[in-house]
C-alpha cells in the first residue's frame, strides 16, 4: 500500500494532463477510422509489427530483413495509404465550428422545426420528389455551403418543398441545415469512394454517404424512384425508414441530451438487422 501511495503521490497535474491529452487523441483517432477502410489496414500493420519480434525469436532472418526494411519507409507509405483518413482528420481539426451558433437560435422551437422537416419530407416522399438534406454538426461545412446558394432562412416545410420541386434552380443539389436555419441550397456534395455499395444506390444516396464519411454531418434522402426516405450517418446508409423513425432521428439532432443515446440505439438496432 505504501508503494501504491508513493506512485500516486509522484503523479503531478502535468502528468494527468499529459495522459488525458494522449487518451483523447487516441480515442478521436479511433472514432475517425472505426467505420472506414483504415480499420482493416491498421489490423494488417499491427500484424506486421507483431511479426518482427516473432521472426527474431524463431530466427527467421529473411522475414526479419524484409520487415525491417519495409518499416524504414513505413512513414511515407502510411501517409500515402491513409491520405483520405489524414485529410479527414485535419479537416475535422481545422474546420470544426467554434462559433456560438447554438446560443443564437431563432424563435423557432425544436418541436416546430422537427414538425416542419417531417411535413416537407413526407410530402416529397408521397410525390416521389428527390431530396437531399444535410444537417451540419460540429464539423463546419463552409466549403460545401459556398458551392450552393446561401439562404440563411428559417426552416419551413413550404420552403423545403419548393426548393426540391423539379426544374427549379436549386432542386438538383443538397440543402444544408445548421440548428434552426437553412444555410444554403443547391450545394454540391462529394460522392463516396466505397465500391462495395449496391448498384441500385443512386447518385443522391452516394452523395449522402460521401458527405457523412468526410464529416460528422447527418443526411436525409428522399428517393425520386421509390419515394423511400433514408438517412446516412458515419458513412452508413439506412434505407426506407418510417415517419416515426424520422421523427426520432430529428429528435436526436435537435435534443442535445438525447443525441448520444438515440444514435447508439439506432446503430445497435441496425447492427442487429445486419446480423
Amino acid at each position: 500500500m505504501e508503494q501504491i501511495k508513493l506512485v500516486f503521490s509522484n503523479i503531478g497535474l502535468n502528468s494527468v494532463i499529459d495522459i488525458t491529452i494522449v487518451y483523447y487523441v487516441f480515442y478521436k483517432s479511433y472514432m475517425l477510422i472505426r467505420d472506414m477502410r483504415a480499420k482493416s489496414l491498421l489490423k494488417g500493420i499491427v500484424l506486421l509489427i507483431l511479426l518482427i519480434p516473432i521472426s527474431d525469436i524463431f530466427e527467421l532472418f529473411m522475414i526479419s530483413y524484409i520487415l525491417e526494411n519495409t518499416f524504414e519507409v513505413g512513414i511515407i507509405a502510411l501517409v500515402i495509404v491513409f491520405q483520405p483518413e489524414i485529410r479527414r482528420a485535419l479537416e475535422y481539426l481545422g474546420r470544426s465550428s467554434f462559433s456560438l451558433s447554438n446560443l443564437d437560435k431563432s424563435t423557432q422551437s425544436s418541436e416546430t422545426v422537427i414538425k416542419e422537416i417531417v411535413t416537407a419530407t413526407s410530402s416529397l416522399a408521397r410525390q416521389k420528389i428527390g431530396a437531399l438534406i444535410i444537417f451540419e454538426q460540429n464539423v463546419g461545412l463552409n466549403d460545401i455551403i459556398d458551392s450552393g446558394t446561401k439562404l440563411n432562412a428559417n426552416i419551413s416545410s413550404g420552403l423545403l418543398i419548393n426548393i426540391f420541386i423539379p426544374n427549379t434552380p436549386l432542386h438538383d443539389g443538397a440543402v444544408i441545415i445548421k440548428d434552426f436555419s437553412i444555410l444554403a441550397a443547391g450545394c454540391f456534395l462529394p460522392l463516396t469512394d466505397n465500391n462495395l455499395l449496391s448498384k441500385d444506390i443512386g447518385t443522391r444516396h452516394r452523395a449522402a454517404i460521401g458527405m457523412t464519411e468526410r464529416s460528422d454531418s447527418i443526411a436525409i434522402v428522399v428517393s425520386e424512384e421509390t419515394g423511400y426516405i433514408s438517412y446516412a450517418v458515419d458513412g452508413r446508409l439506412y434505407r426506407n425508414i418510417q415517419i416515426s423513425e424520422l421523427e426520432n432521428l430529428l429528435s436526436g439532432i435537435y435534443t442535445e441530451t438525447d443525441k448520444i443515446n438515440i444514435f447508439e440505439k439506432w446503430r445497435n438496432k441496425n447492427e442487429d438487422k445486419k446480423r
